[in-house]
This record gives structure tokens, sequence and C-alpha cells, in this order.
């Protein structure tokens, strides 16, 4: 990486077959310029990353011939770690943001997913100038948009509001998610955590730095489904638990668990993933959350 972007694009892959083709697709397409794609490979068997190579003319040194891409080749113990690694390869420059600059900001794009339309880096970094403009905020932020969920064939809306009961509940998804990246350079996924680390590190840069978390009314990305998170439900839920136990208090925690009972999360759960009512749970909550954002 050359001259420091405004988006850090981090592609994490294994064995990723055409799903990593059409991920870097979506990303080189994207009518923005200003950014840098890392992808942090995990030693993949399966000759997806020599045709990413052969197409995109990468050396011997990881980069490629337009110098826009870094590929990282190395062994680690799964997806945090690989974000981990892939993190630390941006080294002090993620410090080095002075008074009144802009910072330049991470976006995590899973192999299989795809960024919603190729204006997607445009409206969102024009979304973070005019709020800079217009605020001069200096706090770190964390940008988040909407998502759309393919398995589902539903739009996915953000809760536009992150408080409390929020950060309990309902975090944007990953997918959706800039994070300034002295955020993330300073907050590393905990690797305790084998499938909420992300949703752990979204609550430690909220109660921890002070974050901010600004909600954008726009689809971010295409979200394949079916990850990791859906394929250990139990270890999800156990991981939320014990995450939720190291931000709020006690009492918080056993009112928003009644809330939830009371709300019938299992049926909204089923209503949500299903492709035949996916659409219109999630036109309800989009409209739920229109109206608590007005408030």
């Amino acid at each position: 990486m050359m001259s420091k972007p405004f988006f850090t694009i981090i592609v994490v892959s294994y064995n990723a077959g055409e799903r990593i083709e059409r991920t870097l697709e979506s990303i080189m397409t994207q009518s923005f310029d200003g950014f840098d794609v890392l992808i942090k490979d995990g030693m993949s068997t399966d000759g997806s990353v020599e045709k990413i190579k052969d197409k995109y003319g990468i050396d011997s040194s990881g980069v490629s011939s337009d110098k826009k891409i870094t590929l990282i080749e190395s062994c680690d113990n799964g997806i945090y770690h690989a974000m981990n690694i892939a993190v630390s390869h941006l080294g002090e420059r993620a410090l080095e943001v002075k008074a009144g600059e802009t910072p330049s900001y991470i976006f995590f794009l899973n192999c299989g997913d795809l960024f919603r339309d190729r204006d997607v880096l445009k409206n969102v970094h024009r979304f973070i100038c005019e709020r800079d403009a217009r605020e001069g905020t200096t706090v770190p932020a964390i940008y988040y948009g909407d998502i759309f969920d393919v398995s589902a064939g539903a739009k996915v809306p953000s809760n536009p509001r992150i408080d409390d009961y929020a950060c309990y509940r309902n975090v944007p998804s990953h997918q959706a998610c800039f994070y300034d990246e002295r955020l993330m350079y300073r907050n590393p996924f905990n690797l305790q955590f084998q499938v909420r680390a992300d949703y752990e590190q979204f609550l430690r840069c909220f109660y921890k730095e002070k974050a901010d978390a600004v909600y954008m009314p726009l689809i971010v990305a295409d979200y394949e489904g079916g990850g990791f998170s859906a394929q250990n439900r139990k270890i999800s839920e156990e991981e939320r638990k014990n995450i939720i136990q190291m931000y709020l208090p006690a009492s918080r925690i056993r009112k928003y668990d009644l809330l939830r009972v009371l709300t019938l999360s299992r049926v909204r759960t089923v209503l949500a993933e299903s492709r035949a009512t996916s659409g219109a749970y999630n036109a309800v909550k989009n409209l739920i959350y229109s109206i608590r954002s007005r408030r």
C-alpha cells in the first residue's frame, strides 16, 4: 500500500473458490477510487488465490500491478485472528491522524458478500465528509448502514439509534460498518470469542472508546447469509450473554431479558429468516426504526 487511502477494504479468505473473485469484482468496480484492498488468505489450496494473482497482476511481494491490492498469505487460527493480522499490517499509520485531518476507515467484506452497487464507497465518503464539515467532530466514529440479506431476500435495516437496548439486542451487521481505523487498530478482536468477537468489539468501541455510532440511510452490502454465526447458534447465544455482562449492569440485563421474552424474540427470529416472511417483517422493523429516529 502506498499513500494513505480513505478506505481500506479487508477481505479474509480460505478456499473461497469463485466467491472471492465476485467479492473483489464488486470492490474494484467502485466509482470512488480512494480505497485500497487488503486480502488476508489462510494458505488456500483450491487455486482461488492463484486466479486472483493472475487477474490483478499480484507479484511475489504480494502487491498488484496497480498498487491497490495487497495480499498476505499466512496461516491463522480462524477468521478473527486473520482479521487481526490484516489490521496489524496497517502499522502505526492508524495512530498518525493529526488534528483536523479526516481519518481512514476500515471495512470488512467477507468472501461471497458484495457491495450493493458501484456507488457505495462514493456515497459513504460523501456522507462522512459532509458530517465532518457540519459538526467538526474529532471523536472516532463507526459509520453504519443497512444490508440486504440475499438468503432471506430482504433488506435488513439497522437501528438508527444506538443505546443500551440496541447494544443488548441489535447492533449493526459487521458487513454494514465502517470503522475509524484508530478504533480498529487499538481494539483487536478478542479471540476468546469464536463467533461473536465482532459484537464484543463494537461494544468495546462504543462503551470504552466512547465512539460515535452514526447511521447512514443506505444499503451497504449484499450479505450472503448463512455465515459462521448462523451455523453456530448455540455458541453465538452463549457468547452474546457473556459479552453483554461485560458492558451492562445485571439489573438492566434482567429488564431487557424480560422485554425480549415479552416481545416474542424467537418468533421474530423465525419471521426474519424465512424468505416468505422476511420482507414484510423487515418492512415493519424499518418503519419502527424510522419513527424512533424522528423522536
